[in-house]
């Protein structure tokens, strides 16, 4: 028999996607998101976490970006 999941396939660099294994880590077992890693590089996540993931990779952009000093 056949079990099918619906979910969103993330492609990324290697540092995002530990990034969000350890977002998702930090989460209470009920909201845990992963579905499942697939290698270094390609997670498959649930659906309605994209969104949040969205905007936390945003903020950690932001926080890790390097401005030269005027």
């Amino acid at each position: 028999m056949v079990n099918a999941t619906k979910g969103l396939f993330i492609s990324c660099d290697i540092p995002m996607a530990q990034f969000i294994i350890h977002m998702n880590g930090s989460m209470p077992a009920n909201q845990k998101f992963i579905i499942r890693v697939l290698d270094d590089t390609h997670l498959f996540v649930q659906p309605h976490a994209a969104e949040m993931i969205r905007s936390a990779m945003s903020e950690f952009r932001e926080a890790n970006t390097y401005e030269k000093p005027p």
